[in-house]
């Protein structure tokens, strides 16, 4: 327990202490002028119960004069989440209606919505590359607003992707070379989550997800092979909710007159999420995409707040004057 005003607490135990000495002092003397006469006296405790009570009160009161209060641990949702969604070629694909970007924007949409005000939330679009598309912040509007732009075209690069989120919430460009020799150092943002939403199709360095040719450098982190993005974002305590959008049996996509099929990869976005302790949701239907902002629970955050006591305190003091003075006045007819 902590006071406001240590000042106040003492001066107010040290008048109820006085008081208490004081009414002895008066018992004292009574006892001995009575004794002195002849009379025989009441006993002293039946007598200052009534007394007792009111200092009680006293020093209890002193206490809540004082701005007593206790430390809360409380949990609650609070830190940077970063949307990060594939708007590679393959999220054209109509197995999950009316495809696969347009589900996956509406789901985020929903999980935005979901979210409390402390979260900041951002928005990373990505393709071959990743692209920032809406810092974190708490205006969840601008978050939304970011998504519905959001339009089809280009391949796949997960590690970009990956990278693109890191960067935002660090708010440092985050470059992986190609040639280290040990992971950078991010910082440690245990309070940070991605939520990816892909189908998993990486064309990384190589091929994209529509066949068309990635090209480096096209970004910050282009050409960032997966397994060392999502090893950068295990040691940052970064963690990883993958969002498998479409079906593992797949169909075609029409792509600058050339017909590609495309399938959903749940092996890739497993491997992400388990490497950095996220989860794995599938959404091959649009129920389960519209069910996944409750599926999918935000780490969190412990806090310490401060719970005031004085109300408690104060009505402990007020129940005990009442009791004192009640007594005092069946006991003597006398309030005081």
């Amino acid at each position: 327990m902590t006071f406001n005003n240590v000042i106040l607490l003492v001066v107010g135990l040290v008048v109820a202490a006085a008081l208490g000495w004081a009414a002895l002092s008066a018992s004292r003397r009574r006892t001995a002028a009575l004794a002195a006469a002849g009379v025989a006296a009441t006993g002293p405790r039946r007598r200052l119960s009534g007394i007792w009570f009111i200092i009680a009160g006293v020093a209890v009161l002193a206490v809540a004069i004082a701005g007593p209060s206790v430390t809360v641990p409380v949990s609650h949702a609070r830190g940077t989440v970063i949307i990060a969604i594939d708007v590679s070629g393959s999220m054209t694909a109509t197995d999950v209606q009316p495809n696969r970007l347009s589900a996956a924007k509406k789901a985020a949409q929903e999980f935005i919505n979901a979210q409390p005000p402390s979260v900041d939330i951002g928005v990373v679009a990505f393709e071959q590359g990743g692209l920032e598309a809406a810092v974190p912040t708490a205006d969840h509007a601008t978050a939304s607003a970011a998504i519905a732009r959001l339009s089809p075209g280009g391949g796949t690069s997960l590690g970009a992707a990956i990278v693109a989120a890191l960067s935002a919430i660090t708010h440092r460009t985050i470059a992986i070379s190609a040639n280290f020799t040990q992971l950078p150092n991010i910082g440690f943002w245990p309070s940070a989550t991605i939520v990816l939403f892909s189908d998993g199709q990486d064309g990384g360095t190589g091929s994209g997800s529509d066949g068309s040719s990635a090209t480096s450098g096209s970004s910050a982190g282009a050409g960032t092979d997966t397994d060392t993005a999502a090893a950068v974002a295990q040691q940052a305590g970064v963690h990883i909710d993958t969002v498998g959008v479409g079906t593992t049996t797949g169909t075609t996509v029409d792509v600058e007159g050339y017909h590609l099929f495309t399938g959903l990869d749940e092996e890739s976005l497993k491997a992400i999420s388990q490497a950095t302790g996220g989860s794995y949701h599938p959404a091959s239907t649009a129920s389960e995409l519209n069910g996944l902002a409750s599926s999918i629970n935000l780490r969190l955050t412990v806090t310490n707040q401060p719970y005031p006591l004085a109300g408690a305190f104060i009505a402990l003091a007020l129940l005990l004057l009442a009791a004192g003075a009640l007594l005092t006045v069946v006991r003597t007819g006398r309030v005081i």
